[in-house]
């Protein structure tokens, strides 16, 4: 064989794909997971795969840019993109086409298309899951999006979960304390993300800061674990009331998540911005012990509908289903189809009364296909159908 048809079997790098298994485990989560969110009142929408550019990046600053694939639409000349993301796309579905006066709780389910993979070994091509609620501020909204977060995890067999909670608004409010240029917010903001605390004291020395803001700024690398509240009251206590208001809301959503949520360990990590560009408030996601990637992430962001007409107060989460599932324990089992039933080829109406009835039932039948190699075992029948005293009847395969 040579090398040119050995690269047609080759799939591009972070790009799978699903084998009967994995895809029977992936469909049944997902159908679980939209029924589950329509029990919580949760609308199913559909946003295309394909869209312009300025939708697809709106409101997200430069946090998608680069993870977005371009093309060019030859009906138009516009310039398009196929979504890495669909939050913007549905807070456009609210804005635009919705425009209800009333909470508007809003589910998706698609796949997305990124140019890099988050992790060493991530897909570029997620499963998107996620639910929002649009048309709320309070610190209820957020509630419900943290339990239904967790339940979705749960559904997806992963036990053992924690939570990681920070606010924007402290870092927006300390960066304009210190009175930094857009530039300057930028690098340090990237900084803060790698804990790196030389390179944060660099940064903050070369803007000239010192004082009560420029320890602030180096302590918020180190304000995280379950008591960095406690611990930030006193590090940011000469920061702006934004601050404070900010750290106010932390506790008091934790205080409301301890009662809804005791089995859950809350951590916070206050320089950890997810979304930073486009969030406005509380950010949070979701880890499993022995894995330094997050598996499902969230947060507030009031102002993404504004271009579309309607900034409305938002907050939502997302994951990936199929990493869901590397992380879920008995999915396999739990999704595992029933034996099937082996029938003859035949046109026999009694035969294929007897098949229907039995697919009514929800039985799967598989009939044998005339010349072909027939091994129960193998198509997974542990029955068939025979004729027997003038009936078709179902009989076990010994």
């Amino acid at each position: 064989m040579s090398r040119q048809d050995e690269e047609r079997w080759l799939l591009p790098a972070g790009i799978e794909e699903i084998l009967p298994e994995q895809a029977r485990v992936i469909e049944g989560l997902r159908r679980d997971l939209l029924d589950l969110y329509t029990r919580w009142g949760y609308e199913l929408v559909i946003p295309p795969l394909i869209d312009s550019l300025e939708s697809l990046l709106t409101g997200t600053g430069q946090d998608l840019d680069l993870q977005t694939f371009k093309l060019i639409d030859p009906l138009s000349g516009r310039l398009l993109g196929i979504r890495a993301d669909m939050t913007p796309q549905v807070a456009r579905l609210d804005a635009h086409q919705l425009r209800r006066d009333t909470p508007t709780r809003l589910c998706y389910l698609g796949t997305v298309l990124r140019t890099r993979a988050d992790g060493p070994a991530a897909t570029r091509s997620p499963l998107q899951i996620g639910a929002e609620i649009y048309g709320h501020a309070g610190i209820e909204s957020d509630v419900e999006i943290l339990r239904l977060l967790i339940l979705t995890l749960q559904a997806a067999g992963i036990p053992e979960i924690y939570l990681d909670l920070g606010h924007v608004g402290i870092y927006r409010a300390l960066a304009r304390q210190a009175g930094l240029t857009a530039a300057q917010e930028h690098a340090l903001f990237a900084a803060l993300q790698r804990k790196a605390i030389p390179e944060i004291e660099s940064l903050i020395g070369d803007y000239g800061l010192s004082g009560a803001i420029a320890r602030m700024l180096v302590a918020l690398a180190e304000l995280n674990g379950e008591d960095a509240l406690q611990r930030a009251d006193s590090v940011l206590s000469p920061a702006d009331p934004q601050v404070r208001s900010a750290l106010d809301y932390l506790s008091r959503l934790a205080d409301e998540l301890g009662h809804w949520l005791p089995e859950v360990s809350i951590h916070y990590d206050l320089a950890e911005l997810r979304g930073y560009r486009y969030k406005t408030g509380v950010v949070f996601a979701a880890f499993v012990p022995g894995w330094g990637l997050e598996v499902a992430r969230g947060g507030r962001y009031d102002d993404i509908g504004r271009v579309f007409g309607r900034a409305r107060p938002a907050v939502g989460f997302s994951a990936d289903l199929k990493g869901l599932i590397q992380h879920g324990r008995g999915l396999t089992e739990r999704y595992r189809p029933a034996d099937a039933i082996l029938a003859p080829w035949s046109s026999d109406p009694g035969l294929q009364q007897s098949i229907e009835s039995l697919r009514a039932q929800g039985q799967r039948v598989i009939q044998e296909l005339p010349g072909a190699p027939s091994d129960p075992a193998a198509l997974g029948c542990s029955a068939a159908l025979v004729y027997q005293e003038g009936q078709w009847t179902t009989r076990p395969i010994h």
